[in-house]
């Protein structure tokens, strides 16, 4: 993600955490259906987790919408529940990648599946970016 945006980065994470959002619960999906067999304790999960980014997506774009109807003008509450909501998102990341490292390191299932863990792999990178673009906005915004 491009830094240029200035007064409008924080509604330009709002796009990416939908973004992200989105994909993270996608991802829960992929790697249901790719890796036939799974611990149900990880089918479980999966499907939870499913639930709680589908919820996190829809408060993000409850955010953006909200800030549409203010023609782009953040007022400062509204700009500091967004910088919540960012760190919310980011957490949440944190915690679905632990998920998906647990999966990939302890799932005799996975274990045996060379896609599953490239695949969970990639997923992980995919959240950490995400994490990334986070910490650098939360950065920015305590100067």
């Amino acid at each position: 993600m491009q830094f240029y945006y200035g007064q409008h980065m924080p509604l330009r994470i709002l796009d990416e955490a939908e973004f992200w959002k989105h994909q993270e619960e996608e991802h829960t999906v992929v790697i249901r259906e790719l890796v036939t067999g799974l611990e149900k304790k990880y089918v479980d999960a999966l499907n939870e987790w499913e639930k709680a980014l589908s919820n996190t997506h829809q408060h993000v774009v409850s955010f953006i919408e909200s800030v549409v109807r203010t023609s782009y003008y953040l007022p400062a509450q509204l700009h500091e529940q967004v910088m919540q909501l960012v760190v919310f998102c980011l957490e949440e990341s944190n915690q679905f990648i632990e998920l998906c490292r647990q999966i990939r390191d302890d799932s005799q299932v996975v274990s045996k599946n060379q896609t599953a863990k490239v695949v969970l792999n990639h997923i992980i990178v995919e959240s950490e970016y995400f994490i990334g673009i986070a910490r650098a906005l939360l950065a920015q915004q305590q100067r």
